[in-house]
């Protein structure tokens, strides 16, 4: 067998040190609000984007999930109100997906529960080498 590549080392690294810490994440929120990483991630996108609505496929595209997959996992938040469909005045066959007042103030309370058990698992990382992390993983 030949020598790993220092990038194939790094590429592994990531995706076992993610998978880690998204189970982590995963299970903090899913015991303390209800919800997984996944929807978190989606109430994120959807309060950071204009008019804090966005089409089902950019949703999916932004979290690097498939539309039918990111389709599955919406009926359930729409079902308990963190979203609600839209419709698109522009174009009537697409709609969009819109955070709700519940799925805000879900995603201020879970902002806090990530961003606490983050701090614990990266704990080893001081101001400095998160910055620095931080930028590294910006030029990927």
């Amino acid at each position: 067998m030949s020598e790993e590549s220092k990038y194939g080392a790094i590429a592994k690294s990531l995706w076992l040190n993610t998978a880690i810490i998204s189970k982590h994440l995963d299970s903090s929120l899913g015991a303390v609000h209800g919800i997984g990483l996944s929807e978190y991630m989606v109430l994120l996108n959807l309060a950071e984007a204009p008019n804090q609505s966005l089409r089902r496929v950019d949703i999916a595209e932004a979290l690097a999930r498939t539309a039918s997959g990111i389709t599955r996992m919406l009926m359930p938040m729409e079902k308990i109100g963190l979203v609600k469909k839209e419709l698109n005045k522009r174009d009537a066959r697409v709609s969009l997906v819109k955070i709700t007042p519940a799925g805000e103030e879900l995603l201020k309370n879970a902002s806090v529960t990530l961003d606490a058990k983050a701090e614990t698992l990266l704990r080893n990382l001081d101001a400095k080498k998160a910055d620095r992390f931080l930028d590294l993983l910006g030029a990927i």
